[in-house]
C-alpha cells in the first residue's frame, strides 16, 4: 500500500483517442452474432417461492454464455431486475434469496466461468495477463461485452420492467458494474459496486502485491520489454476511462486495509463517476471484503429498494 493519503491519488490511466470508436467497434461487431437467449427450468434449485432457471445467450465471438436466473414464482405484474456480476476467482452466485425479495435475477456466467468455458478458459490465475499486449485480443474484451449482454438478456425479458433495472457486484463484480452503468448508461437504473477491480490497472499493480494485480508484476518481470506496450493496451480497459458516462444512482464502497483493490484506486474512479447522484461509503478497518461483514449488504439491498422498487 502507498504511504500517501490514499483520497488524494490520481489515476495514471489515460484515455485513447480513439477509445470511444473501439468499443462502438467492438459492440457493433457483437451485433452481428444473434443473442439467441434461452432458459431451461431447474426443477431441483426451485421452490415454491421462487422459479429458478439455466440461461443461455450468445456474445462477442459468438461464444455461448451461461448463468443462473430466478424470478418470485407467480409474480404478479411487471418486476424489477438485478443483474449480479461475479468476482475473479470465484463462481457466479447463485440467484434465488434475492428472487425471493421480490427480483427478476440474473447471476451471469462470463467467458471461462461455470458452463461458459467450454471454448475460452485462461484461467485464475491467467484471465488478467491473457494477450494483453494485444488491445484486438485481450481477454477482457469479449468478457466485457459478456457482461454487456448479460444486462441486454435480463433488460429483454417479458416479465421484467425495463425502467426498474440494477446492477450490482463486488471486486470484479464491481468492476462490470461500473462498465455496465457506463455502456448502457439511460438504462441502468441503479448501480452498487463493491471494491472496483480494474480500475488504475497500472497503478494498482504497483501499490499491492496480492493477486490478481500480482499476476501483472509476474508477466512485467518476465517480459520488462512489454511493459509499455501492455501499458497502451491498458488504457482502452481501464474501468476509470468509462465511468464519466454513469447518470444513474450509484453507491461505491472500498476498505481502506484493501491489499487486492487499493483504495487509492477506488477513490480516484468514484472521483471520476460522472453521475451527480453517487455516494462513497468507506469503511475504515476492512480489507477487500469492504465493509461486508459490517452490514453492508443490507445498505445495498436498501438502495436497491429504494430505486427499484
Amino acid at each position: 500500500m502507498s504511504t500517501t493519503s490514499p483520497e488524494t491519488h490520481k489515476s495514471s490511466a489515460v484515455k485513447p483517442g480513439d477509445f470511444d470508436a473501439f468499443w462502438a467497434e467492438t459492440l457493433a461487431d457483437t451485433e452481428t452474432f444473434p443473442m439467441d437467449p434461452r432458459l431451461e427450468p431447474l426443477p431441483m434449485r426451485s421452490t415454491p417461492e421462487v422459479e429458478a432457471f439455466e440461461a443461455h445467450y450468445l456474445s462477442y465471438g459468438g461464444l455461448e454464455i451461461a448463468g443462473w436466473y430466478a424470478r418470485p414464482r407467480g409474480a404478479d405484474g411487471p418486476l424489477p431486475g438485478l443483474l449480479h456480476v461475479p468476482g475473479y476467482a470465484g463462481e457466479p452466485f447463485f440467484p434465488s434469496p434475492l428472487a425471493s425479495q421480490g427480483y427478476a435475477v440474473f447471476s451471469v456466467a462470463p467467458r471461462g466461468k461455470l458452463r461458459s468455458n467450454g471454448v475460452f478458459n485462461p484461467g485464475y490465475p491467467g484471465l488478467l495477463t491473457h494477450n494483453i499486449d494485444d488491445r484486438d485480443t485481450y481477454a477482457y474484451r469479449g468478457f466485457y461485452v459478456d457482461a454487456l449482454r448479460a444486462f441486454d438478456f435480463l433488460d429483454g425479458l417479458p416479465e421484467v420492467d425495463s425502467t426498474r433495472v440494477g446492477v450490482l457486484g463486488s471486486s470484479q463484480g464491481g468492476a462490470l458494474t461500473l462498465l455496465a452503468s457506463s455502456l448502457r448508461a439511460g438504462k441502468v437504473a441503479a448501480a452498487s459496486a463493491g471494491a472496483p477491480y480494474l480500475c488504475s490497472m497500472m497503478d494498482a499493480a504497483s501499490l499491492t502485491r496480492s493477486y490478481p494485480y500480482e499476476e501483472m508484476n509476474d508477466y512485467f518481470r518476465l517480459y520488462p520489454e512489454r511493459r509499455e506496450k501492455a501499458r497502451a493496451v491498458l488504457d482502452y480497459y481501464d474501468i476509470h476511462n468509462f465511468v464519466d458516462r454513469i447518470t444513474c444512482p450509484i453507491i461505491v464502497n472500498i476498505g481502506l486495509k484493501d491489499d487486492v483493490c487499493p483504495p487509492e484506486t477506488g477513490y480516484a474512479v468514484f472521483d471520476a463517476i460522472g453521475s451527480t447522484e453517487k455516494r462513497l461509503y468507506t469503511y475504515e478497518d476492512c480489507s477487500h471484503e469492504s465493509g461486508a461483514a459490517l452490514g453492508h449488504n443490507d445498505i445495498v439491498m436498501a438502495f436497491m429498494a429504494e430505486h427499484l422498487k
